[in-house]
Parts: structure tokens; C-alpha cells; sequence
């Protein structure tokens, strides 16, 4: 009984996906469900009618929750470390969750929506860290390609809820059960903590005792204490960690420079990832279709719902194949490949509706939903992933932060123009995303580095490599030359294990002639 309360290997890691998955499906949902209930009756009743403004603070106010739950774990995910960060998180997903079901006032909602705000952006900025550090290379990018189909997956949850609730739109509970259901899933995320690990890597970088960490590594990796894989893991952790405050100064003047562990670069492309995801124009999509589907066809405000759901269902399904080929084509080519596709959506979205035919529209309607099967493989799991890997140990959870500060920002300066930009541009509204998605692709070519099948102590070591040695070496060649060095020092620990293991073999024999 007692070993199923500490889970061990697979187990242990299937517990921590579940967990974090269950944190991005609370995400998705919280990313859902409001806009579904704004034109609820009941709902409008409650709030004395609020117009199109009035609901932009509303909604605004979540995401802007979120800039400041990334700030906090900014400051504060490294003294929490990662598991109690998303407790914290939880807890504010909890009580905003509760306070937007129970209000009758604008103050009262608003304050709900900025609570759970919070709560988002601490989890957005430390669970793909928290899966990152504790499960092997090979799988790490499956395995948050994974959390982020259960963000969608809460998406197209909250969507098919408040397309129920619409046959009952003039009670209350069409509009409180949604809100307050995201409770649900906040506990649901955190009940597994407790039998979860923490990661080893925070673990070192706080200076816990070295059993602590290797209990947790032996957890991990379902071995013995003094098994090869346990010493191994642990002293490369702990030499990589030891490397970087030799090389990494501690203050702010210190971490954005670019010596010989290029920090200021790791962070920028960790956060120009998310740059690129919220300026590729994913809320655009997610915003217009309901509208386009309404004015350009007609149809009804239930039937375009309906339709909207089933498109974030084949959304879920194009993340879902993420997994299988995050690792094989890796990050770079697939955001190269995700930026191009994205672009071609833009460009015949803006076509059809500029010649303005229904033939058209049904062709740019048509690009739209060919958007998500772009997106879906590249620019939705990338970014939350990328961050946790490329920084390093000591600057993980700050690159991580600026990441998502910079993603929410984002959410919030595209979610505010789109409405006034499809009103006054039309169709050269979406011209310019196209035009922005072609820029991306020369930008992920040049600039960005490929992580897929490394570990996060190989990262660190890539990038010192390319520095030392200038251009004549590029960045597969450096990360190249970090796995065999990788390799080399395991070999070399191997047999100085050995060597201790025949003499101390040795020395036994003597004593016992």
C-alpha cells in the first residue's frame, strides 16, 4: 500500500504528466469558458447588460491576471521550487474559480478573473519546467507535446459546456456551474502533488543534500541508490549546476550579458518563441471563426458554436500527432514548417474574403480551419516547452518567466486590436499575418537551435562549445560534440567506479588470506 503512495519509474512519470497535464487542461478551460457565456442571458441579466467595452475589461482582466502570476513566479519559482508553485497556482485557480460563480457584481467578477489569473500564469511558467527536469531526453518533448493536447482538450471542454447550458440560458447555473467548474479541475491537478517528486535539478540548484536528490533520481529512474545510472545522473546534475556558478554571476547585470553560456540569448529565444506564437495570429483564428461563420453564412449563433467546437476537436487531434513527431523532426524544422503553413492560411484567408464571392469565403473559411493543423504541430506546444529547455539550470525558471510574461502580453495586445483590426481593415487585417508568419520562417532558420534528443545538461554544454570555438563550428556540431562528451564523461565515471569497486575487491581478499 505504502509503495503505491510513493509511485517508482513509468509510474512515477506517468503520475507527474498526469498532474501537469491536468494543469494545462485547467489552463485551456479557463481560456474557454468565459467567452462562451458573455451572450448568456441569465448572465447579461446579472451584469446589467454590459456592452462590448465593459466585457473587454471582463475578459481582459484574466489575461492580465496571468502577466502577473508569470511575474510572481518570475520572483518567487525558485524559493517555492516547482511542486508547491503549482500548489500555489491551484489554490488561485480555486478561490478565483469560486469568486467569478458566486459574484453579482462587475468588481466581484473582475477580481475573480484577475485571481485566476494568477494562478495561470505561475503554472504556465512552471509546469513544462517541472516535466522537463524530471523525465529522460527522449521523452520530454512527447510528454509536454501531451500537456498541451490537455490544454486544447479544456478548451474544447469549456466549449461543449456552454453549448449544453445554452438550452437553459435564462437560469443562473448556465453561467455559474462553468465558471465555478474550473474548481474542479484545480483540485483535481493538485491531489497528485503530494505523491509526486521534486525536481532533482532544483533540488541541486537549492543545495539539498545529496541523498535527498539521489532518493529522488532512485524514484525516478526505479533503480538502486548505487546503481550506474543513479551516480550518473546525479554527479552530472551536480557538476553542471557547480559549472554554472563558476561561469554565472548571480545579479541581473551578471545574467544579461552573453559570455560563454550565451544566458541573454537562451532567454531571447526562449521568449521570441512566444513573441512569434501570439503574433502569428492564433487568437485572430480563434476569435473570427464564430464570426465569419455567422456573417458570411448565416448561420445561427448555436450552429456557429457548434461548428467552433468541432474545429478545437481537430485542433486537439493535430496536437495530439505532435507527439509522435515532436522528437523525430524536431523543434526548429517543425516551427519553420508551422510558420510557412501559417502564413499560406493567412494569405488565402485574405484573399477569399477580399474578392468577397461565397465560393471564396468558403475557401478563406476553409484556410481557417487548415490554420489549426499548422499551428497544432508547431507554434502551440513549442513555445511552452522551449523555454525549460534552452536556459539553463540557474536561469531556467527567470527564462521561463519572461517567456510567458512576454505570451500573455501578447495574448493582450492581439485579443485588444483584433476586433478594432477585422472592423476597420477587413481583409488586409489578415494580409498582415501573413506577411508577419513569412518574416518567421528566415527568423526560426537562422536563429533558433535545435534541442530535440538532448539533455538539458547537453543543452548547456552546446552552447558553451559554440562560444569557445567561434564560427568555426555550428550548432549541430557543437551539440554533436556535447553528446560525446556526455558519453565520454559517463565512461570515464564507469570505470573509475570500477577501478574502486577491484581494488576495494581486492583489498578484501587480502585481509581474508
Amino acid at each position: 500500500m505504502l509503495s503505491n503512495l510513493q509511485p517508482r519509474g513509468r509510474r512515477l512519470t506517468m503520475g507527474i504528466t498526469v498532474s501537469c497535464g491536468m494543469a494545462f487542461m485547467l489552463f485551456g478551460y479557463d481560456q474557454g469558458v468565459f467567452g462562451g457565456i458573455l451572450s448568456c442571458q441569465s448572465f447579461q441579466a446579472t451584469f446589467d447588460n454590459p456592452d462590448t467595452t465593459v466585457q473587454g475589461q471582463m475578459t481582459s482582466s484574466y489575461v492580465l491576471g496571468s502577466v502577473f502570476g508569470a511575474i510572481i513566479a518570475m520572483f518567487a519559482g525558485d524559493i517555492f521550487g516547482r511542486r508547491r508553485s503549482i500548489a500555489l497556482a491551484c489554490f488561485f485557480c480555486l478561490f478565483g474559480g469560486l469568486l467569478q460563480a458566486t459574484s453579482y457584481t462587475m468588481p466581484h467578477m473582475i477580481i475573480g478573473r484577475i485571481v485566476a489569473g494568477l494562478g495561470v500564469g505561475i503554472n504556465t511558467t512552471t509546469v513544462p519546467m517541472w516535466q522537463s527536469e524530471t523525465c529522460k531526453p527522449e521523452y520530454r518533448g512527447k510528454l509536454i507535446s501531451l500537456q498541451l493536447t490537455h490544454l486544447v482538450m479544456g478548451y474544447v471542454l469549456a466549449n461543449w459546456i456552454n453549448f449544453g447550458f445554452t438550452y437553459i440560458s435564462t437560469e443562473s447555473i448556465s453561467w455559474r456551474f462553468p465558471l465555478a467548474f474550473q474548481c474542479v479541475l484545480a483540485i483535481l491537478t493538485v491531489v497528485w502533488i503530494p505523491f509526486m517528486v521534486e525536481s532533482p535539478r532544483w533540488l541541486c540548484l537549492r543545495g539539498r543534500p545529496t541523498s535527498e536528490i539521489q532518493d529522488v533520481i532512485v524514484r525516478l529512474l526505479d533503480k538502486e541508490p548505487h546503481d550506474e545510472q543513479v551516480i550518473d545522473m546525479l554527479q552530472t546534475i551536480q557538476n553542471m549546476v557547480a559549472h554554472e556558478a563558476e561561469t554565472q554571476g548571480a545579479g541581473l547585470r551578471d545574467i544579461f550579458h552573453n559570455g560563454p553560456q550565451q544566458t541573454f540569448r537562451r532567454i531571447l529565444l526562449g521568449a521570441g518563441v512566444n513573441f512569434m506564437q501570439q503574433f502569428g495570429g492564433v487568437n485572430v483564428v480563434a476569435y473570427y471563426l464564430p464570426v465569419v461563420l455567422k456573417r458570411s453564412f448565416g448561420f445561427s449563433d448555436r450552429m456557429a458554436l457548434i461548428l467552433s467546437a468541432v474545429d478545437s476537436m481537430q485542433w486537439m487531434f493535430w496536437t495530439g500527432m505532435s507527439t509522435f513527431v515532436i522528437e523525430r523532426i524536431g523543434r526548429r524544422r517543425l516551427l519553420i514548417f508551422g510558420a510557412a503553413g501559417q502564413s499560406l492560411c493567412f494569405g488565402m484567408a485574405a484573399l477569399g474574403l477580399g474578392i468577397n464571392t461565397k465560393a471564396l469565403n468558403g475557401v478563406a473559411v476553409a484556410f481557417l480551419f487548415l490554420y489549426y493543423f499548422f499551428f497544432g504541430l508547431s507554434f502551440l506546444a513549442i513555445p511552452f516547452m522551449y523555454p525549460s529547455e534552452i536556459n539553463s539550470h540557474r536561469t531556467r525558471n527567470l527564462g521561463s518567466a519572461i517567456a510567458m510574461v512576454t505570451n500573455w502580453c501578447g495574448v493582450y495586445a492581439i485579443v485588444s486590436v483584433t476586433p478594432v483590426g477585422i472592423e476597420n481593415l477587413g481583409w488586409k487585417f489578415y494580409l498582415i499575418f501573413a506577411i508577419i508568419n513569412l518574416v518567421w520562417v528566415p527568423v526560426c532558420w537562422y536563429f533558433y537551435v535545435e534541442t530535440a534528443g538532448l539533455s538539458l545538461e547537453e543543452v548547456d554544454r552546446l552552447f558553451e562549445i559554440k562560444y569557445e570555438s567561434g564560427n568555426g563550428m555550428t550548432y549541430r556540431e557543437a551539440a554533436l560534440k556535447a553528446k560525446e562528451e556526455t558519453r565520454e564523461d559517463r565512461e570515464d565515471r564507469n570505470a573509475s567506479l570500477g577501478d574502486k569497486e577491484s581494488k576495494h575487491e581486492s583489498e578484501f581478499a587480502d585481509g581474508e588470506a
